[in-house]
Order: C-alpha cells, then sequence, then structure tokens
C-alpha cells in the first residue's frame, strides 16, 4: 500500500512495489516464506486469480523463495465467471461462486491452519464490511501516488485495530500487522 492508502496506482497497476529488485526484497521475502508456513488456503477473486496464475504455476524458488510453498497450497477462487481454475501442474484452484460471505464463514468454521486473502479488493472490502477479516498484513511502501484503488473504505470503522507487528525493510517499505478487535467468528 502507498503511504496515501492506495494499493494500486490510477492505471490499476502495482508498479509502485513489484519494481524493487529481488535484492531488495529479500527479507520480505523469507518473512513471506515464514508466513506460508502458517496458512493452508489461499484466497483469491478471479482479478487476481488472473494475475496469479500468469506468473506463479510456472515460478521456482530460484525466482521467489515462496513459489513451491504458494503452488502447493490450496487456493480457492471466488468468481461468477469462471469455470474452472487450472494452476499449471499444481492442483486446480477450486471456484466457489454466488454469496462470498456465506461461504467464508463457512470456511473458517473449518479445522485446519489459517487462510490468506491476497489482493483481491472488492473481495476484502465486502469481507471488512462484515468483520469477517481477523488480521491485516500490510507492507507500506514509501511512495505517494496521488490516486489509486483505495484498499480502506469510509463505511468501515477501523478504529477497533489493534497493532500487533511492525518491522522495517533495508527499502523502506514496513509490514504492519493489524488484528481486528471486531472480527466475526461463525
Amino acid at each position: 500500500m502507498s503511504l496515501d492508502g492506495y494499493v494500486t496506482d490510477k492505471n490499476n497497476q502495482l508498479n509502485f512495489f513489484t519494481d524493487l529488485t529481488p535484492e531488495q526484497n529479500t527479507y520480505s521475502d523469507n518473512d513471506q516464506l515464514t508466513f506460508m508456513k502458517t496458512i493452508d488456503t489461499i484466497l483469491l477473486g478471479r482479478k487476481t486469480y488472473e494475475l496469479f496464475v500468469d506468473f506463479w504455476p510456472g515460478a521456482t524458488t530460484d525466482q521467489e523463495v515462496i513459489a513451491d510453498k504458494l503452488n502447493e497450497t490450496k487456493k480457492i477462487v471466488f468468481s461468477n465467471t469462471l469455470t474452472d481454475a487450472p494452476w499449471g501442474q499444481w492442483p486446480e484452484a477450486k471456484i466457489i461462486s454466488g454469496n462470498s460471505i456465506t461461504a467464508i464463514k463457512e470456511l473458517k468454521l473449518q479445522s485446519g491452519k489459517d487462510m490468506v486473502l491476497w489482493g483481491s479488493i472488492s473481495l476484502a472490502q465486502s469481507l471488512m464490511k462484515e468483520n469477517l477479516i481477523d488480521e491485516y498484513h500490510i507492507q507500506l511502501c514509501p511512495v505517494v501516488l496521488g490516486g489509486g484503488k483505495s484498499l480502506f473504505s469510509q463505511e468501515i470503522n477501523f478504529s477497533k485495530l489493534k497493532l500487533v507487528e511492525f518491522r522495517q525493510y533495508n527499502t523502506g517499505v514496513v509490514f504492519l500487522n493489524y488484528q481486528s478487535i471486531l472480527s466475526v467468528i461463525p
């Protein structure tokens, strides 16, 4: 996220974050690998799935340290238009269509590790409105975009977030981990 709260720029791009060199992102990648050990499901909206599937199934750990772990982790795609979600040589992602709120409530009742929702801003915003997000992991980038897509809308009460962890990287990126004290566990 940019300093002014945008998760994409005015052209719906992520270049402000993805243009960091692998050397600049080393510590962040190692933290992501540690994080990957805490989850067993990746949630994606259709648009994020389409972005991810163009890169991740063919990525190797030489390119991205989390590639194998990400690829082998179960994925669920929320879409009312897709009928299948192939993932290269890896297991296909499951598709859930219809009411994402109901589906997330059901998923939260299941045993297992945590789930992560990556990207998928529209889906994230709908889950925020229902207080279904337990934690926010935000990488705050030292850039002001002046416009783009915002993660947080004014309709959501964020006064009930507790900062539980932060880290600063040599790139100037700051990782922020907030827990919601309003999260609904069905």
